[in-house]
């Protein structure tokens, strides 16, 4: 009541506040302090009642049921007068309320001031009276207009519910009258024997709780659940004929004289009256509180012991009675199911199958053989939601605790329809399919069965999480769940579905086998990131002392739920500080019997390798007991020697991998090149590039690409030696689009090898690869967006390819090869193509090294005369030939004949404006390499006065001077310098005011003057002696 209480008083200060700005006062007119002050005595006034029809004993179901109406009340009222739309009669509603409350007040104080001497016609009069009180105030109730609820509609529901509710109230008035003895005559009611009754059973009506329905009795006893009339079109159970012969008549004795209803623990008290025991030990404690003299309610016998002892033979009776009529009303509702005539008889049946279902364990045995359940099964798809409920109630009460009858349940289509109104828009129906669903997942035989169906799960994990809307349907999911992990199958789905602590928890507490069982399902379900962080979190300790226990399938479970884990790279550092490193080593390099499983070097070898390459700082990281780290000659001579030694391609890969990861490591990285040069290894290494397995053979050729800068001379030689090798490493794809990640691979291996190994760049050239690459080339640039994702990579690698044919022109057979494809146009088309800054740099490499050969093709032009020509020296106007007859060209930087297929010549290809587009550039590599190229143009066995002319014309200078305000690497300024000193030394007037008119040129100059090397360092003291910014210690002072 203090609940209430404090909730009252908060509605009416929340009610009393005042309204903020621009809100709708909702009051027309009606003073909110007077309806406050109307409503707080009318709140009291229902507590005062509440409070007072508990201490009334007789009648007193009756009497707290009055009760109960009056106080939820309170909730309406306080709605009432803390809306914001209160109506404009609302003072009328408290009023009329106010007055209802006060009449009952009156009646129940009537009634607890003189409990002792008021007749039962008064009580009957009483509670008729509270009854009317109960629907005049339901009907004030309904007289509240919606727009006073606002938005609030479960409020308005609430309200309607309740008022329909009270304004139908009825009540079953019954107490039997206290018969004292009476002492002159010496008598009292006689105890009645037993003796039959008549029995008429309405199918419309059922009321089977305790009895066959409607039983004609005495005025004044009762039956629970006995409705006041029956329905007009009922049928008489007797028009069934398999159910009317087993009807059975009922004894008056079977009920208490005092609660009127069929007794459970008759006892028999001095007097010889049976009484249910509860009823008379509450009759008589009542009279010891009260200190008057026990007597028999019904004899009005004086009472000298207040003992009673067990009417055994009447409970016998009772029970065996109750027997045989229950499965009598078994069989009366199988019928009335049966035939479903009207949605009341449905209900009254289910509800009588519910309460018989409930009393006994083999009523429900009984219920089963009836053949009721797959009729229960159907009653689930009605079209009436009530019905449904009840199918629900009725059928929960049959599988109570009854394995078997859960197992019948499975077998109907009862399952699949529960779970179907799961989703069910009706929170009634939703919670009695839940509830019914709870009980079913108690019998682990269904547990797999109900977890297996379709969605199940996954709903089930939604209403777990969603308390804050259904606090009912949360609780049963989870209870549900709980139920359901039971069966491994179960707890692998709710993982699937999101919900990992089922699987986490048996995996940390479990048995062995469950563990096995959860470790494996952890190694099998896909996690999202966060997801798998979370397991590393809670279970890699678990898992981690599973690999250390000896037991093979533990192991085995363990480190695949491990790789799964570690394939997250922020779980690395999780995995670190648990421990993970020393016993990954040592499952790796332990050698162990042949009956444990050789995979688990494979799974710790691919467990260590995500970790690595997750980019931890494992240089220190201990991996053995005896000081052993991660980057130690221990670890390394053990990767290496595994690999040499390994067979399979899986385990292969993951050593492979771990070394690649090892190799970021400057420390580990000289220890790795220094063991595979002692155990050439690298015959491994190129046998495996030729592993038709996808995988191995990309990890094996990275590998290689990582060594080639510390012995790549030794892999060249071996790879020559190999068969087929190495032109098969260029194994072009059908279509641009299959190109894959070994295509590129391959092809920038072979680019990376030293390219002044003749010996490879001859097989190549033996194979016929120089057309294919070139075709290839054009190919894959024409296909644009249609192309691979590794097609850029690829396309890379064969350029490098083609570099390292110009770096073997000395040999004839490639330098004819490189005149026949033209390689100068292919290398200045790329440049103009490609936005790839490693192609353009491998072009104008490329360009470099065709350009320093031009000079040693480009031949002075020879002129044949005939012999009477030279005799004869005709004037031009009688010479012979056409006038049309093409002159040979010289080329005035290399002095000769010149062509860009021919000898190579840049100016001829046009090159030289590609060339410097590459200074724009914001990679250095690519301006570097395109200095490079533009340096041959300026070297001393050409004519550098001419070629810098040409190259003025082209605004070569003021490309690079524009270039200098944005690089300012060693590498690049040390070309920068020489072209510009070149320019200076060799160059004409224009030339030198160029360089000495900018602004930046000096400050660049001076800052490699102080903080440059020793070649850049010369150049620019050289530059800024020629510009006079710096004395010239060349020339003669003269004093």
């Amino acid at each position: 009541m203090l609940l209430g209480q404090a909730t009252s008083t908060n509605r009416m200060s929340m009610a009393g506040s005042p309204k903020q700005p621009g809100q709708a006062t909702g009051q027309l007119g009606e003073d909110k302090g007077n309806i406050i002050s109307l409503a707080e005595p009318l709140l009291a006034s229902i507590t005062e009642i509440t409070k007072s029809v508990e201490s009334i004993e007789i009648e007193q179901d009756n009497f707290i049921e009055i009760g109960c109406y009056f106080q939820r009340t309170s909730p309406a009222i306080m709605e009432l007068i803390s809306s914001e739309n209160t109506p404009h009669h609302a003072t009328e509603i408290l009023q009329s309320l106010y007055k209802s409350i006060n009449f009952a007040n009156y009646l129940v104080r009537k009634c607890s001031s003189r409990a002792n001497l008021i007749s039962d016609d008064e009580v009957r009069n009483v509670i008729e009276q509270l009854v009317c009180v109960v629907r005049d105030m339901g009907e004030c109730l309904s007289s509240i207009p919606p727009s006073t609820f606002g938005d609030q509609e479960y409020a308005e529901v609430a309200v309607r519910s309740l008022s329909k509710e009270m304004q139908q109230a009825r009540l079953e008035i019954g107490q039997p009258a206290v018969q004292k003895f009476d002492e002159k005559t010496g008598k009292g009611p006689a105890e009645t024997d037993l003796y039959s009754i008549d029995i008429d059973v309405s199918l419309e009506k059922f009321q089977f709780l305790d009895m066959p329905q409607h039983v004609s009795l005495p005025e004044g006893i009762k039956y629970i659940g006995q409705k006041d009339q029956l329905s007009s079109d009922s049928i008489s159970v007797k028009s069934l004929p398999q159910v009317a012969e087993y009807m059975e008549p009922l004894y008056k004795t079977f009920f208490c004289p005092l609660t009127k209803t069929i007794m459970d623990d008759p006892v028999a008290i001095e007097s010889g009256v049976t009484y249910e025991r509860r009823a008379i030990s509450r009759w008589l404690k009542k009279l010891e509180n009260n200190q008057e003299e026990a007597f028999c309610p019904v004899t009005g016998h004086k009472l000298v012991n207040r003992g009673f002892s067990a009417n055994l033979a009447l409970k016998s009776t009772i029970e065996m009675w109750k027997e045989r009529n229950e499965a009598t009303r078994i069989k009366v509702a199988r019928a009335a199911l049966s035939l479903a005539s009207s949605d009341t008889m449905v209900l009254e049946a289910l509800k009588d199958l519910q309460n018989i279902s409930h009393r006994k364990k083999y009523n429900k045995v009984q219920v089963r053989s009836s053949g009721v359940m797959p009729l229960l099964a159907q009653f689930l798809e009605h079209k009436d939601l009530e019905v449904r409920c009840a199918t629900f109630k009725a059928l929960q009460s049959i599988v109570m605790d009854d394995d078997d009858g859960k197992e019948m349940v499975a077998k109907t289509k009862a399952v699949t329809s529960t779970i179907k109104m799961l989703s069910s828009n009706h929170l009634a129906e939703k919670h009695a399919s839940l509830t019914f669903l709870l009980e079913l997942s108690t019998s682990e035989p269904l547990c797999e069965k109900i977890g297996s169906a379709t969605g199940l799960i996954l709903m089930l994990i939604m209403m777990k999480y969603n308390r804050s809307l259904d606090y009912f349907s949360a609780e049963k999911a989870s209870e549900i769940l709980k139920n359901l992990e039971r069966s491994s199958k179960n707890i692998k789905s709710m993982a699937e579905n999101g919900l990992l602590e089922p699987l986490l928890n048996h995996l940390n507490e479990g048995s062995e086998q469950r563990q096995v069982e959860m470790a494996g399902y952890l190694g099998e379900i896909v996690l999202g990131h966060e997801t798998r962080t979370f397991v590393a979190e809670k279970a890699s300790t678990t898992l981690l002392n599973m690999v250390l226990s000896g037991n093979t399938l533990k192991r085995k479970a363990s480190l695949k739920a491990l790789l799964q884990i570690s394939s997250y790279h922020l779980n690395s550092n999780i995995l670190t500080e648990a421990g993970i490193l020393p016993i990954l080593i040592e499952e790796m390099f332990t050698q162990r019997n042949h009956n444990e499983p050789k995979d688990s070097k494979e799974s710790s070898a691919a467990i260590l390798a995500n970790i690595l390459d997750s980019g931890i700082e494992f240089d220190n990281l201990k991996v053995s007991s005896q000081g052993h780290t991660m980057a130690s000659d221990y670890v390394v001579y053990n990767l290496i020697h595994m690999l040499k030694n390994s067979t399979s391609d899986e385990t292969n890969i993951h050593f492979i991998k771990v070394i690649l990861c090892l190799t970021k490591s400057h420390k580990s990285r000289g220890t790795i090149v220094a063991v595979v040069k002692e155990t050439e290894a690298t015959y491994k290494l190129i046998e495996l590039i030729n592993s038709t397995n996808e995988e191995l053979g990309t990890a094996a050729l990275k590998l290689l690409i990582i060594l080639i800068p510390y012995i790549g001379h030794m892999i060249s030689d071996r790879l020559c030696k190999t068969r087929d090798q190495p032109e098969n490493l260029i194994n072009r794809p059908t279509e641009v689009y299959r190109i894959t990640e070994r295509h590129a691979i391959a092809a920038n291996f072979l680019a990376k090898l030293p390219r002044q190994s003749v010996a490879i760049n001859l097989a190549l050239l033996h194979k016929g690869t120089l057309p294919t690459i070139i075709q290839t080339v054009n190919e894959i640039q024409r296909s644009g967006t249609r192309a691979s994702r590794f097609a850029n990579s690829y396309l890379e690698g064969l350029v490098g390819i083609l570099v390292r044919f110009t770096a073997t022109l000395h040999e004839p057979e490639i330098l004819f090869s490189a005149i026949h494809q033209n390689l100068t146009a292919v290398f200045t088309e790329l440049l103009m193509r490609t936005t790839s800054d490693e192609i353009q740099r491998l072009s104008a490499i490329g360009l470099q090294n065709l350009s320093a050969e031009s000079i040693n093709l480009s031949k002075p032009p020879t002129i044949k005369r005939s012999k009477l020509l030279k005799l004869f020296h005709l004037p031009r106007s009688l010479s012979f030939g056409s006038s049309k007859t093409k002159k040979t060209q010289v080329c005035p930087i290399h002095k000769g004949t010149c062509s860009a297929q021919l000898t190579f010549c840049l100016l001829d290809a046009r090159a030289v404006e590609r060339l410097l587009a590459c200074l724009e550039s914001g990679n250095p590599e690519v301006v570097e390499a395109a200095l490079s190229a533009l340096c041959t143009l300026l070297d001393d066995k050409v004519d550098v006065e001419k070629s810098i002319n040409i190259l003025s014309e082209a605004k070569t200078m003021q490309n690079i001077l524009h270039m200098l305000k944005e690089h300012r690497e060693e590498s690049v300024l040390q070309k920068s310098f020489w072209v510009i000193e070149k320019f200076l030394s060799k160059g004409n007037d224009s030339s030198t005011s160029d360089i000495s008119q900018d602004r930046l040129l000096p400050s660049v100059l001076v800052s490699a003057f102080h903080q440059g090397e020793g070649n850049t360092r010369q150049m620019a003291e050289k530059i800024l002696a020629h510009l006079n910014r710096m004395p010239n210690f060349s020339t003669n002072l003269s004093i």
